[in-house]
């Protein structure tokens, strides 16, 4: 496949970087010479400079051969323009980073698609739906619903005094629980472990079970799972408003949000009925203890500055908040994050470079997912008539080292995989992929 990305920053660097490890052909376009420097010193792929919004530079970035082509700049207008252009020079797939809702709500005059684009990812969106996620689950750091939401992932931090340290995964069992630890992250390492692993203090366990089995499984792992009633939002940001929006609709949940504009924060306590908004200093520690945040059972920081993030969430948890969750515009912070003892971190431009990716994969692969602390992708494959998953027992077929097959949708049931599973044709299989495996998994659902 070739791809042309569009937009040299973080973003685009890691768009570009997951498909050359798996041996795609890309061409990162970017009006930046020292941007496109650093991803031809990083990495095996072609560079075009120019500005995207012309069709000669598309030409020079092969067009004409192109199958997929990535907007992913800070501007949105570049980033239509281009797969408009790119649409009409016949690439087939399109995808733009937009941050605007201008064409994406029900009442707006024009489309993606009147554009040429044939998916939109918002940046804002993405972050916000996985802080509602995380806020879903006080014991857990990370939350991922698979199979339409029948199946979950959830990763937590395994205590010094949890009941399971030193244990083996095979040693760990709940009568009628069925549940697997699908990773392991262990300092910079990812495990996709065995049944001989032995758990260590300060690991980050990803867990797959059905909704239902997630309180007993966190119960089993050392962690409470109370029901999240007190939330404070550091942030009247674009994220921040989503979020509040959606934990105010509960109406057992009381929601403030604290933002430093006092017209914006006016402008919010108008649209958000459910919320107490304040206004105040983002650093007023004084402000924020007397409005209750010892009392809280969780702290969302999300404003612009990600210093700020990390020292009120440090501070919420010194104040025995339970739960802890931090905006960062830097992957780099997210591993030093959780080592200092926050609870969870959201990034936008790796959740956008995630969602991007899911677009790119071939037909047998219907989607993807990833979760910060672990270096492997979750693709959703479905199971071709006569594939190799489709011959035996999991436990008996031949899967490569580094892909774990996790858990299978057989019609509308959920089933978390053993080695005695059968896989059919038609299944939805949600298989755990270290970096660069991505094809040789998808053969094991390819017929032939």
């Amino acid at each position: 496949m070739r791809a042309i990305i569009i937009g040299a920053g973080e973003v685009g660097f890691d768009v570009a970087r997951l498909l050359s490890m798996e041996q795609h052909d890309v061409v990162v376009v970017d009006v930046d010479e020292g941007a496109l420097e650093t991803v031809r010193e990083r990495l095996d792929v072609m560079t075009v400079r120019g500005n995207a919004t012309s069709a000669e530079v598309l030409r020079e970035a092969g067009a004409e051969r192109a199958d997929i082509c990535v907007a992913v700049t800070t501007v949105d207008e570049v980033n239509i323009v281009a797969c408009m252009l790119a649409d009409r020079l016949g690439i087939e797939t399109t995808i733009a980073r937009v941050r605007s809702d201008e064409l994406s709500n029900a009442d707006s005059v024009l489309r993606a698609e009147d554009f040429g684009i044939d998916a939109m990812i918002h940046p804002e969106e993405s972050a916000a739906s996985e802080v509602e996620r995380l806020i879903q689950r006080a014991g857990a750091s990370d939350i991922l619903p698979l199979a339409d939401g029948r199946v979950q992932l959830v990763g937590l931090r395994i205590d010094k005094d949890s009941p399971v340290v030193g244990r083996r995964l095979r040693e760990l069992s709940l009568p009628n629980v069925p549940f697997r630890v699908a990773g392991i992250s262990r300092g910079i390492r990812t495990l996709l472990p065995g049944g001989d692993e032995t758990l260590r203090a300060n690991d980050v366990v990803f867990v797959l079970s059905l909704p239902k089995h997630v309180p007993p499984v966190l119960e089993m792992l050392g962690k409470s799972d109370r029901r999240i009633e007190r939330v404070m939002i550091l942030g009247g940001t674009d994220v921040g408003i989503r979020v509040a929006r959606s934990l105010g609709e509960a109406k057992y949940r009381r929601v403030k949000l604290v933002e430093p504009d006092r017209e914006r924060a006016e402008r919010i306590a108008e649209h958000l009925g459910n919320v107490m908004v304040l206004h105040g200093a983002l650093t007023d520690i004084d402000l924020l203890v007397t409005e209750g945040l010892p009392d809280m059972d969780a702290f969302v920081a999300v404003t612009g500055d990600e210093e700020s993030n990390l020292v009120t969430c440090l501070l919420a948890k010194h104040l025995g908040v339970r739960k802890t969750v931090a905006l960062l515009s830097k992957p780099a912070y997210i591993p030093i994050s959780q080592s200092i003892g926050l609870d969870s971190a959201v990034n936008m431009k790796l959740a956008i470079s995630r969602e991007v990716v899911r677009h790119l994969r071939g037909k047998h692969v219907m989607s993807v997912a990833t979760v910060h602390g672990l270096d492997a992708e979750i693709l959703e494959f479905v199971a071709s008539p006569r594939s190799p998953i489709t011959r035996d027992e999991v436990a008996k077929v031949q899967i490569p080292r580094g892909i774990l097959i996790g858990a299978v949708l057989h019609e509308k049931n959920a089933e978390i995989v053993t080695g005695v599973t059968r896989i059919e044709a038609g299944d939805r299989v949600y298989a755990f992929v270290s970096s660069g495996l991505a094809p040789q998994a998808a053969r094991l659902f390819s017929r032939g």
